[in-house]
């Protein structure tokens, strides 16, 4: 078992907390907010006040951080703790340039970097049901398999470091396009006054199925945005698309359209609720 650090213990990273202490290893973890510390105190972890002192007692450090800029500033604050050998697993979802150029940066130092980033809201990775995408070098992915293995189901080595980000942001596109469908078509479904549990269930058993409607459809119908993966970290996820694209030179008409529901959601008080919640933008 591992001494194992974590940074950020919010949705995800709490969620990473339990997957860690469930399997028998020592979790130091930080957080800028004193009751998500707490929280994991009464969960069995160990509660830092300083991420510098957590790194320099850790071999592997996680990251569970909103976006690139807060990841590149916990590892400015951790650097002149951190020595070879040690090894930093991000979960964040950022920017793909600017996560290859940190990696570089820590492999002149000897410090491994992946980028581990997860398909599957708080829930699936408590239930031990998420995928994991993993980009860095096959040596890291190698020493990380066995505590990666807790955060999902499956493993995916997808490349080079950044390549975990990269296939993160192609697979929210679809999802989140899956949940902007999804609302869309419940909305209709509403203004024809057509029975929405009804209209749910026919669309699970036919050619329209898509996994969304499991863990979205009942929290549509009620209307219990109870935050399982915010609506504004995806918002972010889809500009860093957008950037993406522009980038290559490639447009995507549909993303674009599903940023405006987003920040029609977010500009409505829905940022910090789930991300089922885009179907507020259809009013």
């Amino acid at each position: 078992m591992e001494r194992v650090g974590l940074i950020g213990l919010g949705l995800l990273g709490s969620a990473l907390a339990d997957r860690l202490l469930q399997a028998g290893h020592t979790v130091l973890g930080f957080d800028v907010s004193p009751e998500r510390r707490e929280a994991l105190a009464a969960a069995g972890g160990v509660a830092t006040e300083s991420v510098a002192a957590m790194a320099a007692q850790c071999n592997v450090i996680v990251l569970s951080l909103p976006d690139s800029r807060v990841v590149a500033e916990v590892i400015e604050s951790i650097a002149p703790s951190l020595h070879a050998g040690q090894r930093i697993v991000d979960t964040s979802t950022g920017e793909p340039l600017e996560t290859a150029a940190m990696a570089d940066k820590l492999a002149k130092r000897g410090v491994d970097f992946l980028d581990a980033t997860i398909l599957g809201s708080s829930v699936q990775v408590r239930d031990g049901q998420a995928i994991v995408m993993v980009g860095g070098s096959d040596a890291a992915f190698v020493a990380a398999r066995e505590l990666l293995s807790l955060f999902g189901c499956k493993l995916f080595h997808v490349g080079v470091a950044g390549s975990g980000t990269r296939m993160k942001l192609v697979v929210n596109l679809v999802l989140g396009l899956n949940r902007a469908v999804l609302a869309e078509g419940l909305t209709l479904a509403s203004a024809l006054e057509l029975d929405l549990p009804s209209v749910l269930a026919v669309l699970k058993a036919g050619a329209a199925y898509s996994a969304v409607m499991d863990t979205k459809g009942d929290k549509m119908l009620a209307r219990d945005f109870t935050p399982q993966a915010r609506l504004s970290q995806h918002l972010k996820d889809v500009r860093l698309m957008l950037a993406a694209a522009a980038r290559t030179d490639r447009t995507l008409p549909l993303s674009e359209t599903h940023r405006q529901l987003l920040e029609r959601a977010e500009a409505a008080g829905f940022g910090d609720a789930d991300n089922s919640a885009v179907l507020q933008a259809y009013g």
